[in-house]
């Protein structure tokens, strides 16, 4: 591998969840490596000194987009080509955290983790083909080591993550079988230091307990012995299979989990 199959210079980039944590570490990646960047979340992505996207890089440009909502899609991509013409990258970031005992877990709360972790794949594949079918493309979902090996607690959760990778290979065979130059692939996180995480009440009563969110991190590592990653070190991988580095690669699932699912 050469620092030239990394260069994306001139590629025009989608990525969802940007606001924070995997999705707005590849989207600075990417503008790093020379692509012109669409930064979309549920609320355009707060462009600031102390954020996560440099207001000083004309690479980035922050978007409005609810993952879960087809005609925002729609609106997005049609943007994104009257602005450019084209749609070389998409990374699907954008999810959502869910854990409560199977037993206990409401139909509202199945289809509201479902409805954002799956539907909002499902669309950004669907309509990620459909712009890049003539031009060829790179497709990257983020999925989860929970979708891998499920997780206590969070069957919704884990089911959401499992489907994603399903997703990808069904979308990739597709894509190879009608001969379009797309590569669909997953990565797939365990435990990464990453906002979502503070959604959680287990992990708000960490933060309370130990007086930071740091430090709730810290002892999540101590009691399951499993180092978090950080956001840039998943945002790597994801680049890496966005890249021509990985050319020949589609319909796979890679595990970024220090050894977890092993």
């Amino acid at each position: 591998m050469t620092p030239e199959t990394l260069d994306l210079a001139g590629r025009v980039a989608l990525v969802t969840g940007a606001g924070s944590g995997i999705g707005a570490a590849t989207a600075r990646l990417l503008a790093a490596q020379g692509a012109s960047v669409f930064c979309a979340d549920l609320k355009t992505p707060a462009i600031s000194d102390s954020g996560e996207v440099d207001p000083a890089d004309a690479r980035l440009t922050g978007l409005r987009l609810d993952v879960r909502n087809e005609a925002d899609w729609e609106h997005v991509l049609a943007g994104i080509m009257e602005r450019d013409g084209r749609l070389d990258i998409l990374v699907h970031s954008a999810g959502i955290s869910g854990a409560s005992p199977l037993a206990e877990t409401s139909m509202a709360e199945w289809r509201r983790i479902l409805d954002t972790n799956l539907d909002g794949a499902f669309l950004a594949v669907r309509h990620g083909i459909r712009v890049m079918r003539d031009s060829g493309g790179a497709i990257v979902l983020i999925g989860s080591a929970s979708g891998i090996r499920p997780s206590a607690g969070a069957a919704a959760y884990s089911t959401s993550k499992a489907a994603v990778g399903m997703l990808a290979r069904a979308a990739a065979i597709e894509c190879r079988e009608n001969e379009y130059s797309i590569r669909v692939n997953v990565v797939s996180p365990a435990g990464v230091r990453t906002p979502l995480w503070t959604t959680m009440p287990f992990f708000q009563d960490l933060v309370q307990a130990h007086g930071s969110i740091r430090a709730a991190f810290d002892a999540l590592e101590v009691e399951g012995g499993e180092r978090f990653a950080e956001p840039e070190e998943v945002a790597r991988s994801v680049v890496f299979l966005l890249s021509d580095a990985a050319s020949h690669i589609t319909g796979v699932e890679l595990p970024v989990d220090g050894g977890y699912v092993l």
